[in-house]
Formats: structure tokens, sequence, C-alpha cells
């Protein structure tokens, strides 16, 4: 077997053990479980809150013309208004009162409800009623119908708006957001795996025994390959049942575009894994015991919450100085560029630009923090990461 052949079956291997051990833990498992119930019950409840309200609307003889006419009127506003007759003014109130209606028309001279007056139903109904008693008064001074309704129905005033809101690129933006919101929660949870397997190996001294038959690179390279493809998985698992929750509920207006906008996210995780994945193993190394991996940490932890609140400033102003520098920089770019694209505010040059540096970038971190890992991984207590460069070179 030839060394480049075995390199890549070591790497396999060491690959493999990682997947199947953290795909196994049962925190995996029921932060996994958990998420998916989350997301399909913010579906829908979105749902259920976001649908279409259905008003009730008694009326009493005397005043059902009014009501009749708000109910054409509403159908015209698409508003659903369902009619129903109440025997006397009594059982209307009655009615209203113990939420059976959500307002009564009393007489033709009154609007009776609840507590809060349902704005959209008083509304039209007060608009009807006004129409009809202008009505009545032109009729008395002796023009015909066709006079009354030719000075009435006069055309709205026209509107013009500065910066029109494209309901496109809302439903965009919105998809964006839960894109960049998961690939935040992503990297940071499985960069912090990659760094507490490194110091669970390290401390427990499992590593001294790995080492025996693997070389460090083949063992890190492995164990960031087997997590970022848990990862993958499962944000590609959260995003399908997303979808297909939002499709069986029904009554969500789901982007076109969700589908590819969850293409881009799955790529873009995959950069900033291995980006990420190699620092967080370099802070992984570096300390003896799992208290210790905060305060290591705590930079990277910085530098992904602030390309995350970057990433959320670029989905409401994607064409920005700092959104469009920090889309090409290595440690913001899977955070900011996935926005850019969902929103059409970069060329293909620009995100083939961004792509290209993050790649550069991983291509020269990575030997660098396998240098440091190989060198700090087996040395006890805490490691300054210029001990373990000066150690590598020795």
């Amino acid at each position: 077997m030839s060394a480049p052949m075995a390199t890549k079956r070591v790497w396999a291997i060491v690959a493999r053990r990682e997947f199947v051990e953290r795909g196994r833990d049962r925190g995996f498992l029921i932060s996994t479980a958990i998420t998916l119930l989350v997301l399909v019950g913010v579906i829908v409840a979105t749902s259920l809150l976001g649908g279409e309200t259905r008003y009730r609307l008694g009326a009493v003889d005397d005043a059902r013309q009014v009501a009749e006419r708000s109910v054409q009127a509403a159908q015209l506003l698409d508003v659903d208004v369902e009619l129903v007759t109440a025997s006397d003014d009594a059982a209307a109130v009655a009615a209203v009162r113990d939420g059976r209606l959500d307002a009564a028309v009393i007489g033709g001279t009154e609007i009776v409800v609840r507590s809060e007056p349902p704005a959209e139903l008083v509304g039209i109904v007060q608009a009807v009623s006004q129409r009809m008693r202008t009505e009545e008064a032109l009729r008395g001074t002796g023009l015909s119908d066709d006079q009354i309704r030719a000075a009435l129905d006069q055309a709205p005033l026209g509107i013009r708006a500065l910066e029109p809101v494209d309901d496109r690129r809302r439903e965009n933006s919105a998809v964006a957001f839960v894109g960049v919101l998961a690939l935040y929660g992503q990297l940071f949870a499985y960069g912090y795996w990659v760094a507490a397997g490194v110091v669970e190996e390290k401390s427990s001294r499992v590593v001294e025994v790995l080492l025996a038959t693997v070389r460090p690179s083949q063992l890190l390279r492995g164990k960031i390959l087997g997590i970022g493809v848990l990862g993958l998985l499962q944000l590609l698992l959260i995003g399908v049942v997303g979808l297909i929750a939002a499709q069986t509920v029904g009554s969500l207006d789901f982007p076109s575009g969700a589908i590819a906008t969850i293409g881009i996210v799955l790529v873009w995780f995959v950069f900033g894994f291995f980006f990420y994945a190699g620092l967080f193993a370099v802070a992984g190394s570096i300390v003896p015991r799992q208290e210790d991996l905060q305060s290591t940490m705590t930079p990277l932890t910085l530098l992904i919450v602030g390309s995350f609140l970057i990433g959320l400033n670029a989905i409401g102003n994607p064409s920005s100085t700092l959104a469009t520098v920090a889309s090409l920089l290595p440690p913001s770019a899977p955070l900011v560029m996935p926005s850019r694209i969902v929103l059409g505010e970069t060329s293909l040059l620009g995100v083939l630009l961004s792509v290209a540096i993050t790649v550069a970038a991983t291509v020269a971190l990575v030997p660098l923090a396998t240098r440091i890992y190989s060198a700090a991984v087996l040395r006890p207590g805490r490691v300054r990461i210029r001990q373990a460069l000066r150690a590598s070179r020795g």
C-alpha cells in the first residue's frame, strides 16, 4: 500500500470513529431532537398565529342591510367576515359578551364590541354605514341613483413609494436571517466539539495511545473531517425538516429560493468549519483540562460572535462597506457572504473571490494548526503557542 493511500485510509478510520462516537452521543441526539421540535413548533405556531383572521359580525333585522354591505365590502378588501343574524338587540349583545361575535350592529346606529374593537372590521362597518347615510342624504336632494354613485365612487389617491418594499426581498431576508443564525450555531457548536474532543483525549492520555499508531496530522485531520461531516448532515437534516414542516402546514408562504438558500448555507458551513476547526483544535491542545478550555476559546468566541453580528447587520444593509469587506475576510465571510448572495447584493466574481480567499487562508492555516497541535498535545500542563511552535521546529 502506497504512503498516500495509507494516509487516506488512516484519515477515513479516524473520521469514521469521530463520526460514529459523536453521532451516538446522548447529548448530540437530545440536542438534535430538541432543535427539530423547536423548529417544527415555531413553524406551526407561526402558521396558527399568522393565519387569516375570520371575523363574525352580528346584526339585528333593522341593521341587516349595513351588515350585508359590510360583508360585501370586506370581500373586496380580501377580509373574511361572516354575517350572523341575531333575534334581537339583547341576543346580539349577549353573543358579543361571550365571544361568539366579534362585533354587532345595533339599530343601525352603533357597533357593540366586547372590549378592544377589531379595527379592521369596525373600520369597514363604519365606512359602509357612512356611505349609506350619505346616499340617503343625496337621494333626499332629488339626485338619481346613478348620479349618487358617480358622486361617491371616486378613485382613491394614488400612492408613490420613494423606496418601495420588494416582498420577495423581504422573504429572502427572513430566510437569510435563519441561515445566518443556523450557521452561527453550527460553527460554534462543532468548533467547540473539536476543541473539547482534543482536550478530552489529552487529559485522559488516550491521545498517547492513538499517536503510537497514527501521526498527529492524521489524527487531527481525521477528527476535523468526521466532526465536520456530522455537522453538515445535522444542518441538512434541520433544513429538510424545516421545508417539509412548512409545506405540510400549508399556510406558510415559503420563498421559492429556500432550497437554494439551504444549499448556500451548507456550502459556507463547510468553508467556515474547516477554517475555524484548526483554531479550535489548537485551543484544546494547549490546555490540560476541560475547565481551562473556556479561557483559550474566548478569542475565538469573540471572533465568531463579532462575525455573527456583522452578518445580522448585512441582512439589513448588504451593500454597505462593512458587509462588503467582511464578506471577503475568512473569519467573517461564512456568516456574511450567504446573506449577500441570497439578497442579490454581490456578483459572481465577488463570490468566487471570497471563496478563494477563505480556501487559501484555510490551506495556510491547517498546517500551522497541525504543527502546534502536534507539539502541544503530548506536553503536560498548559502550553504556550510560542513554546509549541519552537518545539515543532526542533
